[in-house]
């Protein structure tokens, strides 16, 4: 397994590319979060984080992006509702209801350079395992974060954010995780949401890893929905996700995909 790490000007540009992420993320999330007194659609979201994406010039990198069948994914902005975990496929007869938990998932690249973020949302006033489900993926997020560090290693990160989603009675979805990224939207290596401390590949500088814990309500057991694409809970359970493209840096790392 080859690990490409990036450079110090390629990480500035990363940077850039996240910042317009980042904008257009949260501006498909904030309408969202209005969904049903706008009765918006999930393709609408998709159409507004595409404006600003192409409002930078940079291009969406899942808008055609080839799954297992070598077929194109039909959209920028994979949103994935309630049971579904990831690659839930927008559409524009889909309206978004009050209550439902929405994650939105998107990839940017600029100047050939590639970020990844992803938030979860509840559209209105959720239930409570709704709003507890998606503070605590929130929180393991920033407590994978604090494991991002030279000498450190995947264990450790794996470790922190399984630990903590379990005490909050809740579970990491099993298969799948973050992963490299920067040169392409996928890059070694899988970065599992469990672990042992000490264990796994060993952070170094320059590395650049998109982190996602997926954390699911009731069973970490995941199941292909029927369209072939989108990822759902076996057991009917909520699914929530936070995501952050990160760069190692000598004395930690920074966040390439928040907002300015």
């Amino acid at each position: 397994m080859k690990i490409r790490k990036k450079s110090e000007k390629e990480i500035v540009t990363l940077r850039e590319g996240g910042k317009i992420l980042a904008e257009a993320l949260h501006a498909a999330v904030e309408e969202a979060k209005l969904g049903t007194k706008r009765e918006i659609s999930t393709w609408r979201l998709n159409e507004i984080a595409e404006k600003v994406i192409y409002s930078y010039g940079a291009v969406p990198s899942f808008l055609g992006y080839p799954d297992e069948d070598g077929l194109g994914f039909p959209a920028s902005l994979c949103i994935s509702i309630d049971v579904e975990i990831v690659h839930g496929v927008p559409k524009k007869d889909r309206i978004l209801r009050e209550g439902e938990l929405v994650t939105l998932d998107l990839g940017v690249i600029h100047k050939k350079l590639y970020t990844d973020s992803a938030w979860t949302v509840i559209v209105g006033k959720g239930s409570p395992v709704a709003c507890k489900i998606t503070e605590v993926t929130k929180r393991a997020l920033e407590l994978g974060l604090e494991q991002m560090y030279p000498g450190s290693t995947l264990g450790n990160y794996g470790n922190a954010v399984d630990q903590y989603v379990r005490s909050k009675g809740f579970v990491t979805a099993k298969g799948i995780g973050g992963h490299g990224v920067g040169y392409a939207v996928h890059e070694p290596p899988f970065i599992p949401n469990d672990g042992s401390p000490g264990t796994g590949l060993r952070i170094e500088e320059g590395m650049v890893l998109a982190l996602e814990p997926l954390i699911n309500e009731k069973t970490e057991m995941i199941e292909q929905a029927l369209d072939g694409i989108t990822f759902k809970t076996v057991d009917g359970g909520l699914s929530a996700q936070f995501e952050h493209t990160v760069a190692i840096t000598k004395d930690g790392h920074k966040v390439l995909t928040e907002p300015e």
